[in-house]
């Protein structure tokens, strides 16, 4: 039997809620019909914000959205996306699709949404198409509270009081899509566009300097040497691809146990990166100031045979709730630093919580493996993480001799007292039976619950047809013996004890 202490006595930093952020692009139907439907809609909505995705998110307490991307965001001009909606801008979305974008969702309909979301909004500012002024401005039009023209053009928006906003992102992915940027030119502009990102009206912005790509660990190095003592965060971007491939990547719901692997052993180097990664920034931040900002991650496939490529459309299965799970541990290990989190993305792209059918079912939508990972890791939000001590078993693939840890933990203790541990064995195949010391803490049966999520096949996934495939569920194999847990870890599982 597998053996893990879990110390109650001696809880660690605290997990911040916004580890479990999302991110909404303009992007395919993310936005439009995906979050977004409009006031005139048949699908029910709340100014024109869908009622059923908003609860749905509300349910997952979504603490933060990032907006409006991704690599739109630096092609994105927000005074295209204000005033009246017949009035504003039509423009292409070159990145994704080559569609009209109409500019019908822009500020206001952003701070809308994150009200009724009541998360915080993230915005990323456009600096590889942008001007200092352009960014200086916005801030001013959202947060300005007395007379200019941008807080007067605000208020003949309709919008009298300003806004308040915490994170702002000063340009997206600059090495790429924002601009094919050198480290050190990035340096120099964002101390430009930053020194414009103002506080007004005692709203404090949090500056975000677009950080690195997976290992590119030099970028890293330029961008703490140069601006740490003008951002508040850095980015971190990983992408979990399934072959290795990005020009095939592989399906979402149809790939064998070998491809299963290769998977898990993917998303596993998220660990390494950030590992590697606060090296560098504790050089030159040893008091752990600046915040680690994994604002973009996920599983990327290929697009949904039949959808457009460029709409990122992928199904989700019970492997891409394994991977969150994974992802929330890494980073929940890493609190001391990650203090954010935006998987890509919320709705209908990517690793989404939440999938949309507009053509045949307009108002119908269904919950991901994903999105159930989310809400079992609710428990941990700002909640403190417990020191785990274990040794993982292997997962062995056993065509290529390879092995990887098989088990994934996380532990913490809210301001209630209650404990809770998230335990994820993503062997395809094998249980393993667990004994959980739990140091500092007398047992009482009654007090202890338990949930799974799991389904037949890895590839098991949730449709519109049948959307309870992959759902969480009451778990009773564990026990009570010695003052010792000991809990059964099904094949591809994802277990939550609650101990009160």
């Amino acid at each position: 039997m597998l053996k893990m202490i879990i110390s109650h006595d001696t809880p660690g930093s605290k997990i911040d809620k916004n580890i479990y952020g999302h991110f909404s692009e303009h992007l395919g139907r993310c936005i439009y019909g995906g979050l977004f439907v409009g006031e005139d809609s048949d699908i029910p909505n709340v100014n024109g914000m869908r009622t059923d995705v908003v609860n749905a998110l509300k349910e997952i307490k979504i603490p933060v959205l990032r907006w409006p991307g991704g690599c739109f965001a630096d092609e994105y001009h927000w005074m295209d996306g204000i005033g009246e909606k017949e009035k504003r801008k039509k423009m292409i979305n070159t990145h994704w699709g080559g569609v009209v974008e109409d500019n019908s969702f822009g500020t206001h309909e952003f701070f809308e949404l994150c009200r009724q979301l009541e998360c915080e909004p993230y915005i990323c500012g456009n600096v590889g198409s942008g001007t200092v002024r352009e960014m200086q401005e916005w801030v001013e039009y959202i947060t300005f509270d007395g007379l200019s023209p941008m807080s007067q053009t605000r208020r003949d928006n309709g919008q009298e009081n300003p806004w308040k906003i915490k994170y702002w992102g000063v340009g997206n992915e600059n090495w790429g899509c924002g601009g094919n940027m050198t480290a050190e030119y990035y340096a120099n502009e964002y101390k430009r566009y930053a020194t414009y990102v103002r506080n007004f009206a005692g709203n404090i912005i949090r500056k975000i300097a677009c950080g690195p790509n997976a290992a590119d660990y030099r970028w890293t190095e330029v961008l703490m040497r140069e601006v740490r003592y003008m951002m508040w965060g850095l980015t971190l971007h990983y992408y979990t691809i399934p072959t290795g491939d990005w020009g095939k990547k592989g399906s979402a719901t149809d790939f064998d146990e070998k491809i299963y692997f290769d998977t898990m052993k993917s998303t596993l180097k998220m660990d390494e990166y950030i590992t590697r990664h606060k090296t560098i920034m504790d050089k030159y931040d040893p008091d752990k100031a600046i915040a680690l900002l994994v604002d973009e991650w996920g599983i990327w496939t290929d697009a949904e045979p039949g959808t457009n490529p460029g709409f990122l459309y992928q199904q989700n299965s019970l492997r891409d709730a394994l991977i969150a799970a994974v992802n929330f541990d890494i980073f929940n290990k890493h609190s001391d630093r990650v203090k954010m989190a935006n998987i890509a993305q919320t709705v209908n792209v990517l690793q989404a919580v939440v999938l949309t059918d507009n053509e045949k079912r307009i108002s119908q939508m269904l919950l991901t493996p994903t999105y159930y990972a989310f809400k079992l890791y609710t428990v941990h939000h700002d909640a403190n993480l417990l020191p785990v001590y274990f040794n993982s078993p292997d997962y062995w693939n056993e065509n290529g001799g390879e092995k990887i840890p098989a088990v994934s933990n996380t532990a913490s203790i809210n301001k209630s007292g209650e404990i809770n541990i998230t335990l994820t064995n993503i062997d395809a195949n094998k249980p393993h039976e667990l004994e959980i010391d739990l140091r500092g803490k007398d047992l009482d049966a009654n007090n202890i619950s338990a949930q799974i999520l799991t389904g037949e096949y890895v590839t098991s996934h949730n449709t519109f047809e049948n959307g309870g495939n992959v759902i969480i569920k009451p778990y009773a194999n564990y026990a009570l013996k010695d003052s010792k847990l000991n809990v059964r870890l099904e094949p591809k599982s994802l277990i939550l004890l609650k101990i009160k």
